[in-house]
């Protein structure tokens, strides 16, 4: 009997083992987790996807499905899970392991080793990681996860360092404790309650705000909030919320320059989170200890009318007591919910892209939605224009290919153009009209059976005459092959540049007499093997006999510099333009296709502040010729620093006019174009005020091995931002810093190099110094008066003086990242934002290359010789530098469209 007996009781020794270990398995670990450590969601199905605790289980960290918490029917929501910091109670996420494409689904593994925390798909073909925490300074010991809800990976002795924090990382919620830094990633809202990877909308903090944003478009500030105060000017360094309110802090963390306080703020002892939700709503959580969803002790907008979706597109958002209501203005009675509202008359509205095809162009027209009905982000958006007609905004419109309708207002003649996507609109004053892009309702077609007559008419009215047609082209393409003209007469319809962009492409597919026949100046022309390249959308195109007529064999130059020379002319028409005589090759057809495609990209850029492109030229291998606008009183340079004295608000709308144009090359059109070459040089008057930025896009015809015409670099020395001289990526943060440097120049009325030489002895203690370490000094001691031009005598705001003294200063900051945008410039510059606070800290170069401490010039830099420094399309002659930055292009193509 002995043996029966102990093989029972071996049998329940292991039976009971087994609990045991089972029981262990679902025991939760708190606060600490060590590696290594593998886990999926069916892992912790007893924990409710629960694998660590706070200390006083305040929160969790949890492999959520976020679809479970919801009866879903949907099978594809059941199979989301996230890797997520989860207030417990309620099961609220505060934090989540995601990007785009970073579900956890059944195969996918959290993995906590020394090297951090990562998901990956292990049974992939090529198990790249999902999501992971960056590579860190020394192997982690332990996750842990705090009562404040910081998730964090600890290493050294006690586990006393920190080396990973998601608090240093938000998703969609900032907790108490926690804190937004300035140019630190926004809050982004989870695409729905049921996916949690990043949505439509952000919270940015900026140098002077924070501001909810759809897209570009920012629908809600804080310094707009009834409930806002105002306590300092400094700059915005960071954001932290607590159980009375938010606020945005200056750089010591202490001193509050914006602070909102809760109408009715919870017990201090409340935890509380700031949530960007789904909808777009901000919303300060209180997050209570016992069971039940969080409460809202505020939310902004006020109302669903604020934000910029509360109904489909299009439709009217009216807000009432119980609720928004939607409904379709009187323009567009069409509604769907899905949708939106469409035009009444069976119009087609515009879709970004559409207004760049050329049929198109010819055929749409505008709905207006009526009178007292507005848009919602164009009270936070600068104006692409000021002053001009509706009729003038529509025509910008309709030239940008992004542009879904425009917003003018009649009391302040401002024009928006309303970009890329539409949100739902509301009521707005009486003086406010809302145009939206549409094209024609397309042709009915006939319905019925064919007779014998309608097929007879479609083979001797249509195909034959088709068939003729084509057998008469391959006549007329063989015999002009064999015959060669000589020279190619003008044509009305090219040579007098009165012309559309958008008739013209069909030139291209005509004779290959336009392309090789015309003689190029030098001997060479285009073989007769090149194919035709077809680019759509091209601006007018000239031969080049056009313009040798137009100016006069090229005989009046008015200027010169790397990109080649310049020279006035006048067309048929009588219209004056400028012709830029480039100094490259085509490069053969492949050349010639690039060519004529920035030529169609730059063609298509219109604004108000940028000098229009009226045309071009391409012939042979060395005839590149850019037809501009003509601006009658030359370059900035040429009026500021050698010509009369500019008067105060003159200099004042050239600095608002020139940072639109700016902001309109990287934000406003179809693609971000950088400039790369920002100087006074290159911004153009005439004597009716207008201020229009050229040359841009110029760099960016330039091929890398074309680059060495000026320099290896983009740009002018004085002018060059510091990250082309430390290898860092080049972005539209390059143009800000130039832009500062020209805002400097514009004050003082003299360039800002140290080199520059006095006009009489009198002047002499004013160009001893490096101006930019002067400005930074003044500025300290808030002495902006003794900046001014002195020939001025006194004729200037000095409020105004200082203002764009401190724009220009930020512009100026080391840190590209801590730089303005050029529309928050714009903004500062004409007033509606204030100016921001620069930080020194990020200054102090300017004072020790003002010492002669540190050089801002590329190894090997050599200056331009005399005399080629002149007109308005001057470049920096240099040597060829050791040091390679990214060209420009690389720069453009890294933004990629918009």
């Amino acid at each position: 009997m002995a043996p029966p007996l102990l093989f029972r009781l071996s049998r329940l020794i292991l039976l009971l083992l087994s609990l045991a270990v089972a029981a262990a398995a679902r025991i939760v670990p708190v606060q600490y987790l060590y590696p290594p450590f593998n886990l999926t969601y069916l892992n912790f199905i007893d924990t409710n996807g629960v694998f660590l605790l706070s200390p006083a289980a305040n929160f969790s960290a949890a492999v959520y499905n976020a679809g479970a918490t919801e009866a879903a029917s949907s099978d594809d929501s059941q199979s989301r899970y996230f890797f997520s910091v989860l207030h417990t109670a309620s099961r609220t996420p505060v934090w989540t392991a995601t990007t785009a494409g970073s579900t956890i689904l059944e195969s996918v593994v959290l993995s906590l080793s020394a090297t951090g925390l990562t998901l990956l798909d292990p049974s992939a073909a090529r198990p790249d990681p999902a999501w992971s925490t960056p590579r860190l300074r020394q192997p982690v010991a332990a996750l842990r996860l705090l009562d404040t809800g910081e998730l964090a990976l600890v290493g050294g002795r006690d586990n006393a360092t920190t080396l990973w924090s998601s608090f240093d990382h938000p998703t969609d919620t900032l907790l108490h404790g926690q804190t937004l830094r300035f140019g630190a990633p926004p809050l982004s809202s989870s695409a729905s309650d049921h996916d949690l990877s990043p949505g439509a909308y952000h919270l940015v903090l900026t140098g002077g705000d924070a501001l909810l944003q759809w897209g570009s478009l920012t629908y809600w500030a804080l310094s707009s909030d009834p409930a806002a105060v105002q306590d300092s000017s400094h700059p915005v360094a960071s954001m932290a919320i607590n159980a009375s309110g938010i606020y945005l802090l200056a750089d010591n963390a202490r001193d509050t320059v914006y602070r909102l306080l809760f109408p009715s703020p919870p017990a201090a002892t409340a935890i509380m989170g700031l949530k960007l939700d789904p909808s777009g709503h901000l919303r300060a959580l209180t997050l209570t200890a016992g069971a039940g969803a969080p409460t809202t002790a505020w939310a902004a907008p006020a109302n669903d009318c604020g934000l910029p979706l509360p109904c489909p597109a299009l439709s009217l958002c009216t807000p009432g007591g119980n609720g928004s209501t939607c409904m379709c203005p009187d323009a567009l009675s069409t509604y769907s919910s899905k949708g939106g509202c469409t035009p009444a008359d069976g119009s087609v509205l515009a879709v970004p892209g559409s207004s760049c095809d050329a049929d198109n162009q010819q055929r749409y027209r505008y709905v207006s939605l009526g009178a007292g009905i507005g848009y919602l982000p164009t009270r936070f958006a600068v104006p692409d224009t000021s002053g001009d007609a509706p009729t003038a905004c529509r025509d910008l419109c309709s030239a940008n290919c992004s542009c879904l309708g425009f917003l003018y207002k009649n009391s302040s003649r401002s024009c928006f153009l309303l970009r890329d996507q539409m949100g739902s609109v509301s009521r707005a004053d009486a003086g406010v009209g809302l145009f939206i892009k549409a094209l024609p309702p397309p042709a009915p077609q006939r319905r019925g059976s064919s007779s014998p007559l309608s097929l007879i008419t479609i083979v001797f009215g249509i195909v034959l005459p088709a068939v003729a047609a084509v057998l008469i082209s391959l006549l007329l393409y063989a015999m002009l092959k064999k015959r060669r003209p000589q020279v190619l007469k003008k044509k009305k319809s090219g040579g007098g540049g009165g012309g559309s962009w958008f008739k013209l492409p069909a030139m291209l597919s005509s004779s290959r007499a336009s392309s090789s026949s015309v003689p190029s100046g030098d001997g060479e022309g285009v073989g007769e093997d090149e194919d035709d390249v077809l680019i759509p959308g091209l601006p007018t195109r000239f031969t080049f006999a056009d313009l040798d007529a137009a100016t006069d064999g090229f005989k009046w130059q008015i200027g010169c510099g790397g990109f080649g020379s310049v020279f006035r002319g006048e067309l048929p028409d009588r219209s004056t333009v400028a012709v830029k005589r480039m100094n490259v090759g085509l490069g053969g057809t492949q050349g010639r296709r690039e060519f004529l495609t920035e030529i169609a990209v730059i063609g298509n850029v219109h604004h108000v502040n940028l000098v229009k492109l009226r045309g071009f030229c391409a012939e042979g291998p060395r005839q590149q010729l850019l037809v501009y606008e003509f601006m009658n009183r030359g370059s900035l340079d040429q009026v500021l620093f050698r010509g009369a004295k500019l008067e105060w608000p003159a200099r004042l709308r050239v600095c608002v006019g020139a940072a639109r144009g700016l902001a309109y090359l990287h934000g406003g059109c179809d693609r971000k174009i950088l400039h790369c070459d920002v100087k006074p040089e290159n911004i153009l008057l005439d004597d009716r005020g207008g201020v229009k930025i050229a040359d841009f896009g110029l760099a960016k015809l330039m091929s890398p091995d074309q680059s060495g015409l000026f320099t290896t670099m983009r740009g002018t020395r004085g002018y060059l931002a510091p990250e082309w001289l430390m290898n860092a990526p080049i972005t539209d943060k390059a143009d800000v810093y130039s832009f500062g440097m020209v805002l400097l120049e514009i004050v003082r009325g003299r360039k800002n190099s140290k080199k520059h030489q006095p006009a009489t002895a009198e002047d002499d203690h004013e160009t001893s110094e490096y101006f930019p370490a002067l400005a930074l000094e003044l500025h300290e001691q808030g002495r902006y008066a003794e900046l001014v031009d002195a020939r001025l005598e006194g004729r200037a705001d000095v409020a105004e003086v200082a203002r764009v003294v401190r724009v220009a200063l930020c512009c100026l900051h080391e840190d590209a990242a801590l730089r303005p945008s050029m529309s928050v410039v714009s903004a500062m510059l004409d007033g509606t934002m204030d100016a921001g606070e620069p930080r020194v800290e990020l200054l102090r170069y300017l004072r020790m290359y003002g010492r002669g401490l540190v050089d801002l010039r590329p190894a090997g830099w050599m200056d331009p010789p005399p005399g080629n420094n002149k007109g308005s399309d001057t470049t920096a002659a240099a040597a060829s530098s050791s040091w390679s930055p990214p060209s420009c292009v690389s720069a453009q193509q890294l933004s990629g469209p918009r």
